[in-house]
């Protein structure tokens, strides 16, 4: 079959390679449509250490193909919306602990891309289908569902973690499509004013549609005494990260009040370095939780966040600024989410002319 992927580090284009094998417990699905990812960039440039091979693409929904003989619940013809996070439900990591993201070790449960062949492909392989497919659901779009798979999924882990109390003042910094999303989360989940840092027009607009009350641009300044300025001195309840480097983190715990939270959901550079100084996570005594943590996975997510789109809460379609039709189309949506355009959000790939 052929995927498109990379090569080496840094040299990305199509591979052909054999259609993925199905074990008895899992599925050989079609992609439909996908969207490539940062973290597809970043993986192609070797943000995760030296791959070879490899397809990547992480976000997908499509088409059952096969299934092994003793799934019960997902049958070949299905329609499937697949998470990014698709964890080994029978390992100790997800059996003893509150996450299901690190199943055998640290992101075992990031799959596709992560430890075996991704989705930008003609197959693609699932692991313990049943509990990591879910079936789309009438009232929900194709393009909703692949919106929710990761941007949606991490950027309401965002605001999760971040246990945000109603009318709280919510910091979002960095208005990519996950940050977007973490926007569209806070509000969901009670935040009063809800503060976007991000500079790009596209951005904004949507950061705005989806209920940010005040945006601020690194451009203007510090972006800790910003926030600081506008809470008369007093700083954010919860700061969520999606964009930046290890100074940026810095700058949330400087904004956050104490008793406050910060809440990563950010994909640092393996350069980045968190240098802290004690000040100003007030010598350790401030009571600032520092949070940071994979989305979680699985069938159940997805069907909670379907819910939350086909009962009206949430448009995250709003994030897709780019469509591209046909198989042939993907090293250019690739190429679009790499250089990163100005109008960009999101690109999608509809992968069935």
């Amino acid at each position: 079959m052929r995927g498109f992927g990379m090569h080496s580090v840094g040299n990305v284009g199509w591979l052909e390679k054999d259609r993925p094998a199905c074990g008895p417990l899992d599925a050989i699905v079609r992609p439909t449509m996908v969207a490539p990812c940062s973290s597809d960039t970043h993986v192609s440039h070797g943000g995760s250490g030296p791959r070879e091979n490899l397809i990547l693409g992480h976000e997908a929904v499509g088409i059952v193909d096969e299934v092994g003989s003793d799934v019960a619940s997902i049958k070949p013809g299905d329609y499937v919306v697949v998470p990014c996070v698709t964890p080994h439900w029978l390992a100790p990591g997800v059996q003893n602990s509150r996450s299901t993201s690190h199943d055998v070790g640290p992101f075992g449960s990031f799959k596709l891309v992560g430890s075996k062949d991704g989705v930008m492909a003609e197959f693609f392989h699932v692991n313990l289908a049943d509990a990591n497919l879910t079936t789309l659901p009438e009232g929900v779009s194709p393009e909703a569902a692949l919106m929710i798979v990761d941007m949606m999924s991490t950027g309401f882990h965002g605001a999760e973690a971040a246990d945000i109390e109603t009318g709280d003042t919510v910091v979002v910094i960095g208005i990519g499509p996950v940050g977007l999303m973490a926007i569209a989360g806070a509000g969901l989940h009670g935040a009063g004013r809800l503060i976007a840092v991000g500079t790009r027009p596209a951005a904004i607009d949507v950061a705005r549609a989806y209920g940010a009350t005040d945006v601020i641009s690194y451009k203007a300044g510090p972006i800790d005494a910003q926030v600081r300025e506008m809470t008369g001195g007093v700083g954010a309840d919860r700061v969520i990260v999606a964009g930046g480097s290890g100074e940026t983190f810095v700058q949330a715990i400087r904004m956050t009040r104490p008793t406050g939270i910060v809440s990563n959901i950010n994909f640092f550079d393996i350069s980045d370095v968190f240098a802290i100084p004690a000040l100003d996570w007030g010598l350790g005594m401030i009571n600032v939780d520092i949070r940071g943590g994979f989305c979680p996975g699985g069938a159940v997510r997805m069907e909670k966040l379907l819910d939350v789109v086909k009962y009206g809460r949430c448009d995250p379609t709003k994030i897709i600024s780019h469509r591209f039709t046909g198989f042939d189309q993907i090293p250019d949506a690739f190429e679009l989410m790499d250089v990163k355009a100005p109008d960009l959000i999101k690109p999608v790939v509809h992968l069935d002319a």
